[in-house]
């Protein structure tokens, strides 16, 4: 048992190296214009636009949208990481070696979930690192900040990797994060307090689960939020708990994979 466990662990740690390399290799594209991206936002909404705005929420504009900025970096890169790699697995083929190998569904998907994290968490680092030359940060709460940021990573991993199994060119993996990841990103309070909307936007926004990934950060950081945070995270294990059986069936009946 021991040695099949360990032969587990060697397939997950293989996937997930590879994974990691594959996205630091080209680092310059994969991990500087999203640091790049952020940055412009800090000094064109947090400072120009901030300047006039004053407080949000009860603090200056700019610790207002760090931790949505830094939860929307770790959103994307997740995201796009998982459903670019998988995605190109499956068009060479190579996914087929891995699903007729005695490894299991679940310490496949483990592996590509953990790459795409490491990349999101590495952008959402850097852009951490970069809000420091805009604002004094304090968390507030740190085991808050962490849980949800890893569990928001794992969500948007999983969801990744969803899209890729279903897409069938290069450009379908780029449909969802377009009309559907941006929108909900942007209208998820990230740049301004869900009290400011009529209270109809504030019913619509209660269902966006974006809305309470980014509250929930920004109450680890601020310990201010717009949610509850119980709550949100009851919402985020549904999430994980939803996306990784639907990963799992997916994965075991070959949909989108199998031909």
């Amino acid at each position: 048992m021991s040695l099949l466990n360990n032969h587990k662990f060697i397939a997950f740690e293989t996937i997930v190296i590879k994974e990691v390399r594959r996205f630091s290799r080209i680092w310059l594209q994969t991990l500087v214009p999203p640091a790049i991206t952020i940055g412009l936002y800090f000094v064109i909404f947090g400072n120009l636009v901030g300047r006039r705005i004053g407080e949000m929420g009860g603090f200056q504009y700019m610790e207002f949208i760090i931790p949505g900025l830094i939860m929307m970096s770790v959103i994307q890169n997740s995201y796009s990481n998982v459903v670019s790699s998988f995605f190109s697995h499956k068009f060479q083929r190579s996914v087929e070696e891995l699903l007729v190998s005695p490894v299991p569904n679940y310490v496949i998907l483990a592996g590509f979930v953990v790459g795409g994290m490491a990349r999101g968490l590495a952008v959402g680092a850097i852009v951490t690192s970069m809000s420091l030359f805009f604002a004094d940060l304090e968390i507030a709460h740190p085991l808050i900040t962490v849980a949800v940021i890893l569990l928001t990573s794992i969500v948007f991993s999983m969801a990744g990797f969803i899209n890729a199994v279903f897409a069938n060119s290069f450009d379908d993996i780029s449909i969802v994060p377009t009309f559907v990841l941006t929108p909900l990103i942007y209208l998820g309070g990230v740049f301004y307090s869900v009290q400011m909307l009529p209270g109809f936007w504030q019913t619509v926004s209660s269902f966006n689960p974006i809305f309470y990934m980014v509250n929930t950060f920004r109450y680890g950081f601020l310990g201010s939020s717009d949610v509850d945070v119980y709550w949100a995270f009851v919402i985020l294990g549904v999430f994980v708990v939803v996306l990784y059986t639907g990963c799992l069936w997916l994965l075991r009946h070959g949909t989108g994979i199998r031909h």
